[in-house]
């Protein structure tokens, strides 16, 4: 059996965005969504032990945590290969992971086709809180990495970045970049928010906010000056909205709605679909709080017509995910069956593709 360096490099030569060792079948890697086995040896959990004990000590990790819960969630880096995030865990007693290849410094936006009009230009804003949403592995991480790094080469200050674990490294360029990984560096993400707001940031990447002691904390340090990047799982911008209103007592509700109206800047959510290369492409809804939405979000039974400003709102460079879609298909990154696949109104796709025949 091959040992688990060699996987890893064989990961990294694939160009596959993730390693899995489960026992009762082989290694596999992932490409685009789909999986590939590393050989035809099925691993046995003596064997997903073995691979996992060689994690640990690649990683210079204590295995202790692991051993006492049953999961853990690390990064950890491999001269000349790569970084990798691994979360291990159990599964039907036996031990198993998954392991993310995160290539050495911060990706190329363009490569990544990260919006510049919408989305890149987020850098140029100095306060306010700024989400960028989705679910698990639809980009946020890279689309963060990627705005963090044009503030780092275009101005100063000092960056502070809260992550569990950290993915990509940052170097100081002109700003200063601090980066803490939460349960390393840190308790947790609130300790970590609190005192870095005595750690004189001028800009605040927040890995996920978890709480509504979180999220209320940073939306202060948004309403003090600070520019605060923060991600949550939720899909849209009235989703988010409604979580970060919902994670709260409900007689406090209408003075959290009212609040965020006034520091919340911008709302990103993506996902990545299949281009027509094999590959994936991002795809974004963009929502910016104009004075139209912000008196939206303060009313909680307006929230629902925010997606509709978000589909009108193309002078103020906003999108909406069908839009964002339809516009890929015109470029000629996606196919029609992309399209109807994964937009949300797929009847009113499928008219607006009728009449582009």
């Amino acid at each position: 059996m091959a040992n688990l360096l060699e996987y890893l490099e064989r990961a990294v030569k694939d160009n596959a965005s993730d390693l899995f060792i489960v026992a009762g079948g082989p290694v596999c890697e992932k490409l685009d969504k789909r999986f590939f086995s590393i050989g035809e040896e099925r691993v046995l959990p003596k064997d997903t032990a073995e691979l996992i004990t060689q994690l640990y000590q690649l990683a210079n990790r204590p295995i202790k945590h692991y051993e006492e819960v049953g999961d853990d969630d690390f990064s950890f880096s491999v001269g000349g290969l790569a970084r990798f995030r691994a979360n291990t865990y159990r599964q039907r007693g036996s031990m198993a992971a998954v392991i993310r290849m995160v290539p050495f410094g911060v990706p190329d936006w363009r490569e990544r086709h990260i919006d510049e009009k919408r989305v890149m230009s987020l850098a140029e804003l100095t306060d306010g809180l700024v989400l960028v949403t989705g679910t698990a592995g639809s980009g946020k991480s890279t689309t963060q990495a990627c705005i963090i790094d044009r503030i780092n080469q275009n101005r100063a200050g000092h960056i502070i970045t809260l992550e569990d674990p950290i993915e990509y490294l940052h170097r100081n360029n002109k700003s200063i970049v601090s980066q803490r990984e939460i349960a390393i560096d840190t308790e947790d993400y609130l300790s970590a928010l609190r005192a870095c707001l005595r750690q004189a940031p001028d800009v605040i990447l927040l890995g996920e906010m978890r709480d509504y002691e979180t999220i209320r904390t940073a939306m202060t340090a948004a309403e003090t000056g600070h520019l605060v990047i923060a991600t949550l799982h939720t899909k849209g911008a009235v989703n988010t909205v409604d979580r970060i209103v919902d994670s709260f007592p409900g007689d406090q509700q209408g003075q959290i709605r009212a609040q965020l109206s006034m520091v919340l800047r911008t709302v990103v959510s993506q996902q990545l679909i299949p281009d027509k290369n094999g590959g994936m492409v991002p795809a974004f809804e963009v929502m910016h709080v104009t004075d139209a939405i912000g008196n939206l979000i303060r009313s909680p039974d307006k929230s629902v017509q925010i997606d509709a400003a978000i589909s009108s709102g193309g002078a103020d460079n906003m999108i909406s995910m069908d839009n964002y879609i339809f516009e890929l298909y015109k470029a000629g990154e996606i196919t029609r069956e992309t399209v109807l696949e994964y937009s949300e109104n797929k009847e009113a796709q499928e008219r607006r593709l009728l009449r582009a025949q």
